[in-house]
C-alpha cells in the first residue's frame, strides 16, 4: 500500500499551525475591551496613532518591568496590551510602506 503525500510543509508555505491562539486570544481581550471603551476598529483613524501606540506600549512595559501584572482600568495583564500595541505599530507600519511614506 503507497503511503499517503501532501506537500504543505514545503514551498514556503506559512505554519499557521504554530500559531499559539490560546495566546492569541489574549491579545483579542485587548481588542474587544477597546471596541466597547471606544468603538470597533476606531483606533486605526488616531490623530498621531502610531506615536501614541508607541508610548502606551512603553507604558505597559514600564508596568509589567515594575512588577504590576494587570492593568487597573481593563484588569487585563500589561503583557496583553504590549502585545496589542505591538500590533498597531505593525499596522503602522505597514500602511505607511503601502502609502509610500517611509522615511
Amino acid at each position: 500500500m503507497e503511503q499517503g503525500r501532501k506537500d504543505d510543509m514545503k514551498d514556503g508555505k506559512l505554519r499557521w499551525d504554530l500559531l499559539p491562539l490560546d495566546l492569541i486570544e489574549k491579545v483579542v481581550e485587548v481588542y474587544h475591551f477597546g471596541a466597547q471603551k471606544y468603538a470597533p476598529n476606531t483606533w486605526k483613524q488616531l490623530e498621531n496613532g502610531e506615536q501614541r501606540y508607541k508610548a502606551a506600549l512603553l507604558r505597559h512595559l514600564v508596568e509589567h518591568d515594575k512588577g504590576n501584572l494587570r492593568d487597573d482600568e481593563s484588569g487585563l495583564l500589561h503583557a496583553q496590551h504590549i502585545c496589542w500595541n505591538a500590533i498597531a505599530l505593525l499596522y503602522f507600519a505597514m500602511k505607511k510602506e503601502e502609502d509610500g511614506d517611509e522615511q
